[in-house]
């Protein structure tokens, strides 16, 4: 009887703790959760969105700056407001083909390379150009 006795309290004993391990992994402490939601794909989703936001906002604060060296704040918004999509489009596609691997990276660097030193072999006339097509995306930026 006594053997009978302590093999319930046994059962009972397992079966708490059976319990109260489920409990305790339903439970989710915070230490065991990396970001704000409990589901990975929302905060997949959230970090997605916070690391374009901070690109385009660090993206805009540099084209600004180099902008603010030459022409007024008002001026500079205008110059960035009318550039074509084409040239947006090109831009975007040369910085992944940099980013995605180092041969691209090497093609692209040395590319923008070449084009600055053309530049500045012919520093007058591509300041009159680089001027003149920056007046024409200022017209457009001031249009819309």
């Amino acid at each position: 009887m006594a053997t009978k006795a302590v093999q319930e309290n046994a059962e009972d004993a397992a079966a708490a703790v059976k319990k109260s391990a489920r409990r305790a992994k339903t439970k989710v402490s915070p230490e065991e959760l990396h970001g704000p939601s409990p589901n990975i794909a929302t905060n997949l989703a959230i970090a997605d969105i916070a690391l374009r936001s901070g690109s385009m906002l660090a993206r805009q604060a540099v084209e600004r700056a180099f902008l603010g060296r030459r022409y007024s704040p008002s001026k500079a918004a205008k110059i960035l407001k009318g550039r074509t999509m084409g040239e947006t489009l090109l831009h975007r596609t040369l910085a992944k083909v940099a980013l995605r691997s180092v041969p691209g990276a090497i093609l692209v660097g040395g590319a923008l390379m070449a084009k600055t030193l053309y530049d500045r072999s012919k520093a007058r006339e591509a300041a009159l150009e680089g001027e003149a097509k920056l007046q024409d995306m200022a017209e457009d930026g001031a249009e819309d």
